[in-house]
């Protein structure tokens, strides 16, 4: 009861905070049922977790370091979850070698049937590619094989689109899963080698799957080439998948064409500064501003003024819970790839805080039950409907000031997009050269 119940908590806090895309699994691999061990990278804190939690499609037992279940609040959650403690080195001396009763414990879970989750990396890190995995996943599963489970891995990787933003996008994508026992040693084989055979193996089935740069600086330039390639194709940009792609066709463009990969890197970086001082992006060039869209996109947005009175209620009642993450982030002054974890915390125990305090304040001050049954039932659709309508009217803000700079100066439109479409050609030239290479 208390996972399902935390499950859906989660889920929504996790909705509320990221643009969740839809899950990349074309093997159907998490809805396999038996011995499976879900493995992924490790950007992001407990949010990562957090995800695996509400993206699987069955129950599934944590790993988590030590520390965690001696804090507040968060090891009660983790011991409610059935969570199992990993002891490392840092965590204190003498500590790892409670490690073998968690291992045990996780493969009995395997030999059960159950499904567990493990970051193998064993940190959370903001390093842009993956780190070294530790070879603890592949003991278990080994362990839990070799007395006979079937035991699946199932690889996940995860692309945040800015990891400590708020309503910044996410991508999920599932790996073909890999079959544990054809990994075990045999006869006088030693068993060390067999589990860094599998974690070998694993590693190289999360790379396929997380986006991974030599270094963070090549990040725009990834996406500035999917940008121009969408463009090329009249598809949409940001396409996570094609990312990973383009990551992976640059690192071969560097090793085999170094020539060639630092002049197309300097001209997308000139071109990405550009567009960076107008603020427009690359589909945002091939806008067309007819009369009746035009009418029609004021029209919309001046019907959107009748729930203007809502939303302005709506920013009053919940200007504090909006501020409060963003000052403990400020006081707590967390590692990047732990500030997301500090925002969705602080939240996940403030909001049925001031939900309640919104009710009492009814209750109190306008008359009893009535108006705090009112208040407890249109506080949750209030404060989604003030959400929505702040994103709504940012974009509408923006695409407002594209106009006028796009709109009425046709000319820099135009030179913009001859510029972008050269560039376009010559990466859809390169996706075609090392398109079957990449994709293989």
């Amino acid at each position: 009861m208390f996972y399902l119940a935390f499950r859906a908590v989660s889920s929504l806090l996790l909705r509320l905070f990221f643009r969740i895309e839809p899950v990349s699994d074309p093997a159907r691999s998490l809805e396999l049922p038996g011995p499976v061990v879900f493995v992924g990278n490790h950007p992001n804190g407990l949010i990562d977790p957090g995800l695996f939690l509400i993206l699987a499609k069955r129950k599934i037992t944590f790993l988590a370091k030590a520390p965690l279940f001696s804090m507040p609040v968060l090891g009660w959650i983790l011991k409610g979850l059935d969570a199992l403690p990993v002891f490392r080195k840092q965590d204190g001396p003498g500590d790892t070698t409670k490690n073998e009763g968690t291992l045990a414990a996780s493969a009995d879970a395997l030999v059960a049937g159950r499904a567990i989750t493990i970051f193998p990396e064993g940190k959370s890190h903001s390093e842009p590619q993956l780190a070294e995995l530790k070879t603890g996943c592949a003991r278990i599963a080994l362990d839990a094989a070799r007395r006979g489970a079937d035991v699946m891995i199932v690889p996940m990787g995860l692309t945040y689109e800015a990891k400590n933003r708020y309503r910044s996008r996410v991508h999920a994508a599932a790996g073909a899963p890999i079959a544990v026992k054809p990994f075990i040693e045999k006869p006088g084989e030693d068993p060390h080698e067999a589990a860094k055979r599998l974690t070998a193996a694993i590693a190289d089935a999360i790379t396929e799957v997380t986006l991974n740069l030599e270094k963070w600086e090549d990040l725009p330039i990834v996406e500035t080439a999917e940008a121009l390639y969408a463009l090329a194709q009249t598809a949409d940009a940001g396409d996570a998948e094609r990312k990973k792609a383009f990551a992976r066709g640059m690192s071969l463009l560097r090793d085999e064409q170094p020539e060639r990969f630092h002049r197309i890197k300097a001209q997308l970086a000139a071109f990405r500064r550009r567009l960076e001082l107008v603020r427009v992006s690359p589909d945002e060039l091939t806008n067309r501003y007819r009369p009746a869209t035009v009418a029609w996109f004021v029209v919309r947005n001046l019907m959107w003024l009748l729930g203007l009175p809502m939303f302005l209620g709506g920013m009053v009642l919940f200007t504090v819970p909006y501020f409060i993450p963003k000052a403990m982030v400020k006081v707590a002054r967390p590692e990047v790839d732990t500030e997301s974890t500090v925002k969705v915390l602080t939240l996940m125990l403030l909001a049925p805080c001031w939900w309640a305090l919104l009710t009492a304040l009814a209750f109190f001050f306008a008359g009893g039950v009535g108006p705090a049954v009112a208040t407890f039932l249109a506080v949750p659709p209030l404060a989604l409907f003030t959400r929505y309508y702040f994103e709504r009217r940012s974009a509408a803000l923006h695409d407002t000031r594209v106009f006028f700079l796009l709109g009425r100066r046709a000319s820099l439109q135009a030179r913009l997009l001859e510029d972008g479409q050269a560039l376009a050609r010559e990466i859809d030239q390169l996706a075609a050269e090392l398109g079957p290479r990449v994709l293989a």
